[in-house]
């Protein structure tokens, strides 16, 4: 009598257990009756009498040529609608779009902004052992192989009393990647569209997806390449920023106009924000700049306190105080420095032996404070 009362315990427990199901939490609550309610016929009002005005504060519309009408019932979901995260620094939404779109706008010069997208798309599907179907750079189109994703799903069709109600799932989609690039070049969008789906559920196959569903796996696929294109952002910042502290060797010679100059053993986009820390340990102010022309218009306060002290042990002054300039330039892996004055007359070789001692100890110095 025992055994009998736990194994009644047990499928009782079972029971109350499959109450609360994964199923359960994605679809409403509640009795599904209003399912077989029936459209009252309206009041018929003999001609000889005046029609009765109704409300219609809580009529029903009808519904719209492309609306889903399966959606009743326990196929509602109820789970939250599928947001895009623009986490991406200048990326957004733009309102009522019903697309799953982001648009990204240029924030890092180092390269287009077209190619630093595709390039976070290539390596997403790469990281994900996912194939490229077809890929039209020149159109902005990139059609992916098979996703494939294995889950244990709750059987719908499991009797109460089965000792598991669970079955493996095999969801498989293929994607569409657009991109549409303004014609400045410096904002692009990004559109993912779900073209092909099939899911198993044990024996059975369905290539059916609602509308809902389309959204919510077009989001989440695009919610990851966004996610994905951050996390590289981030990687080549702490990587771009070890390098702007390591210290960088430095030598006499020539920019392109075979004018004196230092020339940096460093890649210009290392050497540019480096030189601001440079120049900071040095006892200049950095009053405006232009990266894209590598100009720095500086003021030199004097250099007692600092690095360039030596400078002035004599009677002499090398380097007034005053407004300077600097011209960079990239020369392949290396970087020419020109110092000119407030006129950008180039400093002549004397001039730049004067200052050289002192700009390439610091240059080389490691661990400049940031």
């Amino acid at each position: 009598m025992n055994k009998s009362l736990a194994l009644v315990s047990g499928l009782v427990v079972m029971s109350l257990t499959g109450c609360s199901s994964q199923l359960d939490n994605q679809t409403a609550s509640g009795s599904y009756d209003y399912l077989k309610a029936q459209q009252n016929k309206p009041i018929d009002t003999p001609a000889s009498l005046d029609k009765p005005e109704f409300a219609r504060d809580h009529e029903i519309p009808e519904l719209g040529d492309g609306a889903d009408s399966t959606l009743v019932g326990r196929k509602v979901p109820v789970t939250s609608p599928a947001l895009v995260h623009p986490l991406v620094a200048g990326s957004h939404v733009e309102e009522g779009t019903r697309d799953a779109v982001v648009v990204f706008d240029q924030v890092d010069d180092r390269q287009p902004l077209n190619k630093a997208i595709w390039d976070s798309v290539l390596s997403f599907l790469d990281k994900h052992d996912v194939a490229v179907n077809t890929f039209d750079k020149e159109n902005g189109r990139l059609v992916t192989d098979w996703f494939v994703v294995s889950e244990e799903l709750e059987d719908e069709d499991s009797p109460w009393y089965a000792l598991s109600d669970d079955i493996t799932a095999d969801r498989k989609r293929r994607f569409e990647f657009t991109m549409a690039v303004k014609p400045h070049g410096r904002t692009a969008s990004l559109t993912t569209k779900l073209l092909d789906f099939e899911e198993q559920r044990g024996d059975k196959v369905s290539s059916n997806i609602n509308e809902l569903e389309q959204r919510r796996e077009e989001v989440a696929i695009l919610n990851q390449v966004i996610a994905h294109y951050e996390y590289q952002i981030q990687l080549d910042n702490t990587r771009r920023l070890a390098e702007i502290r390591q210290g960088l060797d430095s030598e006499m010679g020539f920019n392109s106009a075979d004018e004196p100059a230092i020339v940096v053993l460093g890649k210009y986009d290392v050497v540019w924000p480096r030189m601001l820390l440079v120049l900071r340990k040095l006892g200049f102010d950095v009053k405006d700049l232009d990266k894209s022309n590598g100009l720095l218009f500086v003021t030199y306060n004097g250099g007692d306190e600092g690095w360039w002290g030596n400078l002035f042990s004599s009677d002499e002054e090398l380097l007034e105080e005053g407004d300077y300039r600097l011209k960079l330039a990239p020369q392949g892996e290396r970087t020419s420095v020109t110092f000119m004055n407030d006129e950008s007359v180039a400093f002549d070789a004397k001039q730049l032996t004067d200052i050289y001692d002192s700009f390439s100890q610091v240059m080389s110095q490691d661990n400049l404070d940031i």
